[in-house]
């Protein structure tokens, strides 16, 4: 990714650890739940019906339905969306991105809920069971042992090869969804 592009077309700087990590493992996702979202290049007026600012406008409305006083809606980046209908931001209240705090809406409780660190440190305290309760709406990834990411590519060639890309195993639907 050219960050110096994508920062200067969204105005702001991601942190450092969300590009570290998405430079080591790029697009994809976690044992068939968590998709990570990557920044495309923000156009202004051209709107985009999926990836990262599609869903930072869903998680806007969310968090303007919900009243939330605590910060202006234009502070979410959403930087992943789980299976549950959950989606995972930043809140960008700061000019320095190492600063912004992971913000989950839980499609559950229906309602947001913070947590005071970074995205690898969040995904690090769900795959260890660290908080007091999960912060996601199913336990798909709670104390996982051994969490799978999978990217984009790699699912998508085994998928074509007739294989479930997470199990290994033949998909039994394989070929009936035009894929």
């Amino acid at each position: 990714m050219d960050w110096e592009i994508i920062e200067s077309s969204w105005g702001m700087r991601f942190p450092s650890e969300y590009k570290q990590f998405v430079s080591v493992y790029g697009e994809g996702g976690v044992s068939d739940y968590l998709t990570f979202l990557l920044p495309e290049r923000n156009l202004g007026g051209e709107s985009s019906v999926a990836g990262m600012s599609a869903e930072a406008r869903n998680a806007r409305q969310l968090w303007e339905g919900a009243s939330m006083d605590v910060a202006p809606s234009s502070s979410l980046v959403a930087w992943g969306v789980d299976a549950s209908a959950d989606i995972l931001c930043w809140l960008a209240l700061s000019d320095d991105p190492e600063e912004w705090h992971v913000v989950v809406w839980n499609q559950d409780d229906a309602r947001w809920r913070e947590y005071p660190c970074g995205m690898v440190e969040f995904l690090c305290r769900v795959f260890r069971a660290e908080f007091d309760e999960c912060p996601l709406g199913a336990l798909t990834l709670w104390a996982g042992l051994s969490p799978k990411f999978l990217h984009v590519n790699e699912e998508r060639r085994l998928r074509a090869a007739g294989l479930d890309p997470w199990s290994g195993e033949a998909d039994p639907f394989a070929g009936m969804f035009g894929e």
